[in-house]
């Protein structure tokens, strides 16, 4: 049997970028404890951001800083009005870590070719108990 390749992983570098951009020493325990952070911000920013469209979430780390970029497709819902929102949401982020924060919200032009959109828009539809080939059909 053949040994299998992650396809994300081996676009990493040449048509795709990395999800997260930072460095850390492996010797003072620096990286796991970013790694962990990252995982923690990207559920929070997903569970409560799920109306939102939310396609993806970049993360990128400096000396005493981090940044985060979420594309989205209805950054209308992100941002609230008057930005209400987006200061709800970095407040509960900043829990989670314990250096400055900095969100980004980037709107997603074209969301029907956003391949992580369309799989949530089907599965919505599968959920509410739409015929499959009816939510395939509508995707298309």
């Amino acid at each position: 049997m053949g040994q299998k390749v992650n396809p994300h992983g081996l676009r990493v570098g040449v048509i795709k970028d990395w999800d997260s951009k930072w460095y850390a020493d492996t010797k003072d325990g620096e990286f796991s404890n970013n790694l962990v952070e990252d995982y923690k911000i990207r559920e929070f920013l997903k569970k409560e951001l799920y109306s939102a469209n939310v396609s993806k979430i970049e993360i990128e780390r400096k000396a005493d800083r981090v940044r985060v970029f979420v594309y989205t497709a209805k950054p209308g819902i992100v941002i609230g009005k008057g930005g209400a929102g987006i200061e709800k949401v970095k407040a509960n982020v900043q829990k989670l870590t314990d250096k400055k924060l900095n969100i980004e919200i980037k709107e997603i032009k074209k969301p029907d070719l956003d391949a992580q959109l369309v799989a949530e828009n089907i599965a919505a539809q599968l959920e509410n108990r739409i015929s499959f080939r009816k939510a395939m059909k509508s995707c298309m």
